[in-house]
């Protein structure tokens, strides 16, 4: 499970570590603000685009292959902005990055539940987020200091080294899980599956976790320094978030496993603590910075692995890797779309209501589901 974990770590640690170091350090290449969007959407664009085509490929030829070539591919995309400092290697190194975490990123889920039974799944997908936050929160911190202290080039070596690292230690230490023999699948068929609420529900829980997570990212600084507050008290919040969503999900995670909690109540919960949280940040002062970031950072920490591990249990075993990368492709839209939301509330009326109305959205999945007549047995 290890390089599995490493996995995750590496494509969160990449996307964070260079988009929060793209606008001050790679000169030449950001020459405005609008370049300077289109090499940080390129790198979650590529992910939108090909996930679900190498979740499927993944069920296709097995999850292992696909996950190391999306590996080796990453090291050689980090190294060709190495070998020479130029603009147009950046972009071509950053849509190869994402391109090759579209690949390693949902086969390292299909994989974390094709090599672990349905009943240790919570801690599986709980542990494997745990390690995707520390590389979100390493990413801008540790990248920075990279970035100061040899340039981008740097950092991309680093990402380079890392991407082949693991990549070796996937091929000596996973084993080869192969795939499973499935019915054949039509259009109609694929688009009834993923219109069940089987995947529908966990999936727009994904979304909404991570849509808030951007936004408490994206947001709460600026909130922050709206209030008086310095650098050093914005980016405490940011840490607080990042790391209360760390070390929630290898607990949620574990309690499902246990029994103590179920999918849909823990997902209810989370959502409901989320939106809480968005209702702490529009209070003023630091107070309400830190309580909302920590209660978003927990609430997000909270659906994330039930959000999975719920989908591994609905899914055929031999459907693994298109779920996953289905899923996954959810949670880029999420990310892209809950800081537009709250920017376009904002820019109407004022963050504070952006906060407000993200909240209420949020709030309604687990009061429709208490609403809605529950089946059997439930």
């Amino acid at each position: 499970m290890w390089p599995l974990y490493a996995a995750g770590f590496t494509t969160a640690f990449g996307a964070h570590g260079i988009a929060a170091n793209l606008g001050g350090h790679a000169r030449g290449a950001v020459t405005s603000l609008l370049v300077l969007g289109g090499l940080l959407a390129l790198y979650d664009g590529a992910e939108v685009l090909l996930k679900p085509l190498f979740g499927t490929l993944a069920d296709r030829i097995g999850a292992r292959p696909v996950l190391l070539g999306g590996l080796v591919a990453f090291a050689v995309a980090s190294a060709l902005y190495v070998v020479a400092d130029s603009p147009g290697r950046l972009w071509a190194a950053r849509l190869g990055q994402g391109a090759a975490a579209s690949a390693f990123s949902p086969s390292a889920s299909a994989l974390v539940a094709r090599l672990n039974p349905a009943a240790k799944h919570g801690r599986a997908f709980g542990s494997y987020g745990f390690y995707k936050s520390i590389g979100y929160t390493l990413g801008p911190l540790l990248g920075g200091v990279l970035v100061w202290a040899g340039g981008l080039r740097l950092l991309f070596t680093v990402l380079a080294v890392l991407g082949a690292a693991v990549a070796v230690w996937a091929a000596l230490a996973v084993p080869v899980v192969p795939p499973l023999p499935k019915a054949r699948q039509t259009v109609l068929d694929l688009a009834r599956r993923l219109a069940d609420p089987a995947f529908l529900a966990p999936t727009s829980a994904l979304a909404a976790a991570t849509a808030a997570l951007s936004v408490g990212v994206g947001f709460l600084p600026v909130s922050g320094r709206a209030a008086g507050l310095g650098t050093v008290a914005t980016g405490a919040a940011v840490s607080v978030l990042a790391a209360c969503a760390a070390v929630v999900q290898p607990q949620a995670g574990r309690a499902l496993d246990h029994g103590r909690l179920t999918t849909r109540t823990g997902i209810a919960a989370g959502l409901l603590l989320t939106a809480v949280g968005l209702g702490c940040a529009m209070l003023p002062g630091l107070t309400g910075l830190l309580l909302g970031a920590a209660l978003i950072g927990a609430g997000t920490g909270l659906i994330t692995p039930l959000g999975f591990a719920a989908l591994a249990a609905s899914t055929p075993t031999e459907r693994l890797g298109q779920t996953m990368g289905a899923a996954e492709l959810g949670r880029e839209l999420g990310d892209a779309g809950g800081p537009l939301f709250v920017a376009a509330v904002a820019s109407l009326t004022t963050l504070t209501h952006g906060f407000a109305v993200l909240g209420v959205v949020l709030a309604l999945g687990p009061v429709l589901t208490v609403l809605r007549r529950r089946p059997a047995g439930e």
